[in-house]
């Protein structure tokens, strides 16, 4: 088996950088003995908020919930349609289905990944409620063109900010476009707690009400439910963490575009290889470093066997998954969206690579010079 030199994620460089700060703020928890809907989550709900300012933070116990709690909350429910992308990962339509809502696809833009909106306009029905466009690997999406065909046909637009901790369209931050954002503190997000959490921003006091009520099973006080919910809750523990990291956040995503731009340096002018190519409207934070090349497969093994870990994002859109079949998205539905997934790869890019991140670029582009000999 070979070994893997140069890992595509490590998140102990970076813990070792708040090492202390996030072992007082876990000390102070278990201090307190207080886990749950307390002081620690009501401090990074503010400070969430505040960094985005926007009114309100919700923390839930997921990305997914987070989506799911948002459209339940603007009213979303059985026998509607909700349009997003099938280039995403499976959570976004797990958690539009747990509504009774159906997802309805469009395809993305071939350069930034992200939802096209000039395709909105074919998805329209008379049951569609609402729109979720994903902002991918760091890179916001269309917000101008997306937010005016919501308001225009007075949808619901609640935003996927799981990629996109810090990102910015026309200077201004993801998550305030919407009447609602969903957030995921996985781990290796650009925010990412240890462990799952998520929130849902809005401005919205009526709204963010009924998302702290959905949370804690339709809870209004103490054993009085106003409602159907369920138990999605931010603890106390993973709200410490990422109050922490949150003062850390740009910075963070200051080293990961200085990587980005020493890869794209260094990869410009191989011609079978793409690289990301951020909107000129938009401040990319890279979550992930994603490049195409024709030969995809025989690129990622041949960067394995050099000790270069890599991973694809995503080999298999949502539409083409077998669990989704029955939404009847046959082969070709999605042509742009297809063809990424056949040729994407996601490059190792996390904070604290060093002089790894040299290294790497040097190496793929030596297979990538390699393979095009072969070639010709």
């Amino acid at each position: 088996m070979t070994q893997i030199l140069i890992p595509f994620n490590n998140l102990a460089p970076a813990h070792a950088r708040s090492k202390d700060a996030i072992t007082a703020a876990i000390a102070g928890v278990l201090d307190r003995a207080y886990y749950l809907l307390g002081i620690e989550l009501e401090a990074f709900e503010a400070a969430f908020a505040a960094y985005h300012g926007v009114g309100y933070a919700v923390g839930v116990a997921n990305g997914t919930d987070a989506i799911e709690l948002a459209l339940r909350a603007g009213d979303i429910g059985a026998g509607d349609e909700v349009i997003t992308v099938a280039h995403t990962a499976v959570p976004t339509v797990c958690a539009i289905e747990s509504t009774g809502a159906c997802p309805v696809f469009v395809d993305i833009d071939p350069v930034t990944y992200t939802l096209d909106p000039a395709q909105l306009d074919g998805a329209l029905t008379s049951r569609t409620r609402a729109i979720i466009p994903v902002h991918l690997y760091g890179q916001a999406a269309n917000m101008d063109a997306i937010s005016a065909f919501a308001q225009q046909h007075d949808l619901l637009l609640v935003e996927d900010c799981a990629q996109a901790h810090g990102a910015r369209w026309c200077g201004r931050l993801v998550g305030t476009f919407g009447q609602m954002a969903a957030f995921s503190f996985y781990p290796t997000k650009n925010l990412g707690a240890y462990g799952d959490g998520g929130a849902v921003l809005t401005n919205d006091t009526a709204l963010a009400a009924r998302l702290r009520r959905l949370r804690s099973y339709g809870q209004s006080a103490r054993y009085v439910h106003d409602e159907r919910g369920i138990n999605s809750r931010l603890d106390e523990m993973q709200a410490a963490i990422l109050r922490v990291k949150l003062v850390q956040l740009d910075s963070y995503n200051t080293e990961r575009q200085m990587v980005a731009a020493l890869y794209t340096a260094a990869l410009s002018g191989l011609d079978v290889l793409s690289l990301p190519c951020a909107d000129e409207r938009a401040q990319h934070v890279y979550h992930l470093y994603v490049v195409q090349h024709p030969d995809r497969d025989t690129l990622m093994a041949r960067l394995t066997a050099r000790g270069v870990g890599t991973l694809i994002h995503y080999p298999i859109p949502v539409h083409r998954q077998v669990a989704y079949a029955d939404l009847g998205w046959g082969e070709g539905s999605l042509p742009v969206t297809e063809a990424a997934a056949r040729s994407i790869l996601s490059l190792p890019l996390y904070i604290g690579m060093g002089d790894l991140a040299e290294t790497t670029a040097q190496i793929v582009r030596e297979e990538v010079l390699a393979m095009q000999g072969n070639l010709n």
